[in-house]
C-alpha cells in the first residue's frame, strides 16, 4: 500500500484497475478466431470481411467491435499494376462493342470477358490471360506464358470452350488487342458459336470487371508476398486463382465465393 501513498491515488482507483487488469479477456476466443481467419486469407481480409467470416464460427459482433479488436491486436488488411498493351494497330477485323458495359449475367456461359496482363519479376516477364464469367466472377480458364504469343490466348480459349454446353450462346468481350483480331481466334469463336465483342480503343472502362480482377490479383498477391523465384511466383499465382474461385467472398454474391455461388445458388435455381 506504500505505492498508493507514493503515487498519491485513491485506494478505490487502485483496486478498480487491479481488478480490471486481472479480469479474463471476454474477447479471447474471438481474437483467436480473428487471427486464424486473418492468416488463412494471408492478410487480404479487412474487418468487414472478417466480421462476416466470424459468423460461420458462431460469433456475432458489430463490425466496429471487430475493427477495434483488430487494431488492438495490430492486425490489419495488408492490401494497398504494369498493364500489358496488346494493341498494335489494326491487324484483323474489329468486332462491334456488343457488351456495352452491361456486366450483369443471369446464368453461366452467357457473358465472358478476357484480357492479358504482365508481371515483371527477377528480370523476367510472365503474361497471364484469363477468361472471367460475368455471372459469378469465376475464372473459368487461364494460361500463363513467358511471351505474349498467340498460343497464350488460343490455349486459354480452347480450355474455356470445354465449359460450353450445346445450347449455350456466349458473348466474349475483350479489348482490340492483336490476339483477338487474329483470323484463327475469330474462327474458333465462330465454330463454337461465341459472339465476339470488343471495347472501344483506349477505353478501359469497357472491360472494367477484368481490370478489377487484375487489380485484386496484383494487390492481394504481387504486392503482398515475397517470392523466392519466378517458379515460386507461378505456383502462388495458381494458388491465388484457386483461392479467388473457391474461397474469396464477394459481396455481390451474397458473401459467397464464385464457385460456392455457382453450386449453392445457380444449381439450386
Amino acid at each position: 500500500m506504500a505505492l498508493i501513498k507514493v503515487a498519491d491515488i485513491p485506494r478505490s482507483t487502485y483496486y478498480y484497475w487491479e481488478k480490471r487488469l486481472n479480469r479474463e479477456d471476454k474477447y479471447s476466443k474471438v481474437k483467436a478466431t480473428i487471427q486464424s481467419i486473418y492468416h488463412e486469407h494471408k492478410g487480404r481480409y479487412g474487418y468487414r470481411r472478417i466480421t462476416k467470416e466470424l459468423k460461420k464460427y458462431g460469433f456475432s459482433h458489430n463490425p466496429k467491435t471487430i475493427n477495434r479488436l483488430m487494431n488492438e491486436m495490430g492486425v490489419k488488411c495488408l492490401v494497398r499494376m504494369k498493364k500489358y498493351r496488346s494493341y498494335k494497330g489494326r491487324v484483323g477485323r474489329i468486332a462491334p462493342h456488343i457488351l456495352q458495359r452491361d456486366f450483369q449475367a443471369e446464368k453461366m456461359n452467357q457473358k465472358w470477358v478476357t484480357d492479358v496482363t504482365e508481371f515483371h519479376l527477377f528480370g523476367e516477364k510472365r503474361y497471364l490471360s484469363p477468361i472471367l464469367d460475368l455471372c459469378n466472377g469465376e475464372i473459368i480458364a487461364y494460361k500463363v506464358m513467358k511471351r505474349p504469343v498467340y498460343k497464350l490466348v488460343g490455349d486459354m480459349l480452347d480450355e474455356a470452350i470445354k465449359h460450353l454446353k450445346p445450347e449455350d450462346t456466349v458473348i466474349l468481350h475483350s479489348d482490340q488487342g492483336w490476339h483477338y483480331q487474329m483470323k484463327k481466334y475469330q474462327k474458333t469463336l465462330k465454330d463454337s458459336r461465341i459472339i465476339q465483342s470488343m471495347s472501344r480503343k483506349g477505353n478501359c472502362l469497357d472491360n472494367a470487371v477484368m481490370e478489377n480482377f487484375f487489380g485484386l490479383l496484383k494487390s492481394e498477391l504481387l504486392y503482398l508476398q515475397e517470392f523466392e523465384s519466378m517458379e515460386h511466383f507461378e505456383k502462388e499465382l495458381d494458388d491465388y486463382i484457386h483461392y479467388y474461385n473457391h474461397k474469396r467472398m464477394k459481396v455481390k454474391l451474397k458473401d459467397l465465393s464464385p464457385i460456392e455461388y455457382r453450386t449453392q445458388v445457380l444449381e439450386a435455381a
